[in-house]
């Protein structure tokens, strides 16, 4: 099988410096582009970092970006100029640079998914399952932590989740839903969704031990994603075909 060619940005952060040692262990894939904001002297996996630019990724088949929203939407502008699969990690997205992602997901195949782990997508599934059999009231409270360089609050994945809940309960069960948002140094992600009324206390949770985790996710969905045509896809489009 042909390797596929990769590409990854803000290499010098902690996800780019994670994503670098998965994709090395990874015989599907040759690290071909580092990129980074700023001038790099040193080599990375024998690669030096460039800026975002066309010439950076002329000859990567797949971008993985988990940087900021500026920078993502920089990507995206070079990548459907060169016709180049995106999956994107980053968070904390505008409403008008969201509209921005699906509009460049008209041009090449997009993968956008604030949490690139399959425990997220299980409990997802999880959930639904449950409210969809639920026939009690009930209220609703997501815990999520993460450590304290994490900017967006709350979390991405705990609006993914939220957003799961209220198009699950069709019945209009829950009678409130929160988000309970910490900063803690070192945690790298914990979600929980907690349903309880006066005779039921109901806990969904999921716990990252390492970035290691979302990692693997998003090199596991770039094989996928590899032959898609142009579209804003997510994990279910992956996950839920195996």
């Amino acid at each position: 099988m042909k390797k596929i060619n990769l590409a990854i940005t803000g290499c010098l952060g902690r996800m780019g410096q994670q994503l670098i040692k998965s994709s090395k262990s990874n015989n599907n894939f040759r690290l071909v582009t580092l990129t980074e904001n700023r001038i790099i002297s040193r080599k990375f996996n024998g690669i030096k970092p460039q800026a975002n630019t066309e010439i950076a990724f002329e000859k990567t088949d797949i971008i993985i970006d988990f940087t900021v929203p500026k920078c993502t939407i920089e990507v995206l502008k070079i990548a459907s100029k060169l016709k180049k699969r995106v999956v994107i990690g980053t968070t904390g997205f505008t409403q008008k640079e969201d509209k921005i992602i699906k509009n460049y997901s008209k041009k090449i195949p997009i993968l956008l998914a604030f949490n690139m782990s399959k425990g997220i997508f299980i409990i997802k599934k999880s959930i639904q399952d449950f409210l969809e059999s639920n026939n009690n009231k009930l209220n609703c409270t997501i815990e999520e932590v993460h450590h304290t360089e994490k900017v967006d609050s709350p979390s991405g994945t705990a609006l993914e989740l939220k957003k799961v809940i209220e198009i699950a309960d069709i019945a209009n069960n829950i009678l409130s839903l929160n988000i309970e948002s910490k900063r803690v140094e070192d945690v790298f992600g914990i979600h929980k969704v907690i349903f309880s009324s006066d005779s039921d206390y109901i806990e969904f949770k999921h716990e990252a031990l390492s970035r290691k985790v979302f990692a693997e996710g998003a090199i596991e969905i770039s094989k996928l994603i590899s032959s898609k045509s142009p579209k804003m896809y997510d994990l279910e489009d992956f996950f839920n075909a195996e």
